[in-house]
């Protein structure tokens, strides 16, 4: 016999449990289960006001980027709207059904800003690498490097020649991407470190050309212990063979500081 849904009055109260609608296999559960940010607040402390309303917790953020990192959401904006709308985000968020998400753009202001200066991704990504050894996922008998090319979100028909680098460094013109790289150039005090064409927009990418037209881009540098296939150490460069070969020493002595991978190798 053909249902019909009754109408009549609705209850005053409505019981409403989000764990209970988050599926046992789903993905943010297995994360959940091995997360840790519990050092996250104690390290970020410093970097924070002591006076002034309270900021949005760290810890939703940094749960929000797994979320977005997760399943493939690139744009901050989205992620807000996504985390707003799906219940197990919310749950994995620790987010109630009335509870407010952070605007977009709270994470852009972090991302630049005290996330940068403390250092916080690079304490959770280790955070992560410790629990994978603990796990005995993390052999440390062998490594592989793998590089892989980022696109580098700057329009390829405008570029500035090394010879008019300088002009970059004009306050009304130059941005706050140009003003760091320069100033990481001026650092360093090697000639000859400024590229043929420079990008006003992303002055750290570097124009390459792989399987098509050039692009600026960047590479992403891993060092992977082979037992299991596990990311130990990552580190971005420009687009440069030079580069990457660095970035490969500083890995492996980071890993061997850190974790002191170097006594099985």
């Amino acid at each position: 016999m053909m249902g019909r849904k009754r109408g009549g009055q609705k209850p005053l109260f409505y019981a409403f449990n989000l764990d209970d609608h988050v599926p046992a296999d789903h993905l943010l559960r297995g994360i959940d289960r091995c997360l840790d940010l519990g050092e996250l607040r104690h390290h970020l402390a410093p970097f924070y006001s002591h006076t002034g309303r309270p900021s949005i917790d760290p810890e939703l953020m940094v749960r929000m980027l797994i979320v977005g990192y997760s399943f493939g959401i690139r744009s901050e904006r989205r992620l807000c709207e996504e985390v707003h709308l799906n219940l197990a985000y919310r749950w994995f968020c620790r987010l109630g059904l009335e509870d407010a998400v952070p605007d977009h753009s709270t994470f852009s202001k972090n991302r630049h800003g005290r996330f940068r200066e403390s250092d916080a991704f690079r304490r959770v990504f280790e955070s992560v690498v410790a629990r994978c050894m603990k796990e005995g996922l993390v052999g440390g008998e062998g490594f592989a490097i793998d590089a892989s090319v980022i696109k580098a979100d700057a329009n390829r028909s405008r570029s500035t020649a090394r010879e008019g680098a300088e002009n970059l460094r004009d306050p009304q013109h130059a941005t706050r991407a140009v003003r760091e790289y320069l100033a990481a150039l001026d650092a360093q005090g090697e000639p000859g470190t400024v590229p043929a064409s420079i990008s006003p927009t992303d002055p750290g990418a570097r124009w390459t050309a792989v399987d098509g037209p050039a692009f600026y881009a960047y590479s992403t540098n891993y060092l992977i212990d082979v037992q299991a296939g596990i990311i130990v150490d990552v580190e971005a460069t420009p687009r440069l063979q030079t580069a990457e070969v660095k970035a490969t020493r500083t890995m492996i002595e980071r890993v061997e500081e850190r974790f002191a991978l170097n006594r099985s190798v």
